[in-house]
């Protein structure tokens, strides 16, 4: 299938009756059992692909090793391939275009970019190049805008839906076709910024965040999980490891294992 088909294809996917389900991926292997598991796309964590190289998240993971990861999952999956590229790995907004290129031809046709702390306005420019790389590829490339200004308090809490509504007029003008809006759990504020923009709006799991069904009342069309799959496996992880450094004992490893052939047997 062309990479314009499976564009067209996770574009279609966020005008469903209920809210597309995006559990985060990191790697080949997360992404190719999510996919077994039903997911009708795949979508990356940076923060989870970040650490499974060894790299703190936001805009420090290599953008070689980036690459990499997402042509590795891009060889064993069949559905659509969204991609965290956080900021897009660069200050300069001329200077993404061809970064969007690389992950274009690495096999994405989605992409979450932020605007982080910085003006709209920088976001603005990027999604522009971004959007005219993916024209001049011939890929219907779903943009979607996240804007932070929830998860990093950017204004006092009864403005923050004019700010994003703001920001979203100008995300779309630039080209974006989803707000993806960080740390949004609040009903009102969600059924306000979902009915005040034409964007598709993209929640994530989060603390206090209704679930998919009542979200889709609210107007929400993309719910994902960002990186607490991640997260939690590091913890279950952790306890696994911590315990038999302490005992030595073998039992708890196998309790909830999957079997190693059923494991290979999906590569």
């Amino acid at each position: 299938m062309s990479s314009n088909s499976k564009a067209e294809i996770f574009s279609a996917l966020h005008r469903q009756p209920e809210p597309l389900r995006l559990p985060n991926a990191w790697d080949a292997g997360s992404a190719l059992l999510i996919e077994r598991l039903g997911a009708r796309a795949i979508a990356t964590t940076s923060a989870g692909v970040a650490w499974s190289h060894g790299y703190r998240d936001g805009d420090a993971l290599p953008l070689d090793r980036h690459l990499s990861t997402i042509a590795a999952i891009a060889r064993v999956i069949t559905v659509p391939l969204s991609v965290d590229i956080e900021a897009g790995y660069t200050e300069e907004s001329d200077r993404i275009a061809e970064t969007a290129a690389r992950f274009i031809g690495a096999g994405a046709v989605g992409f979450n970019i932020q605007d982080g702390g910085a003006s709209p306005h920088v976001l603005c420019r990027k999604i522009e190049q971004v959007r005219e790389a993916a024209e001049r590829l011939g890929v219907g490339l779903y943009v979607n805008a996240r804007t932070d200004v929830y998860a990093r308090n950017l204004v006092p809490e009864d403005l923050r839906v004019n700010e994003v509504l703001t920001r979203a007029r100008q995300y779309q003008e630039a080209g974006a076709n989803g707000l993806f809006v960080l740390g949004a759990t609040n009903r009102d504020d969600i059924a306000q910024i979902a009915a005040g923009t034409e964007l598709l709006l993209n929640v994530v799991a989060w603390p206090g965040l209704p679930p998919a069904s009542e979200l889709a009342t609210l107007g929400v069309r993309r719910v994902s999980v960002g990186s607490w799959i991640s997260q939690t496996l590091w913890e279950h992880a952790s306890a696994l490891a911590a315990n038999f450094l302490a005992d030595g004992r073998s039992e708890p490893l196998f309790e909830f294992a999957t079997p190693y052939s059923e494991v290979n047997a999906c590569f």
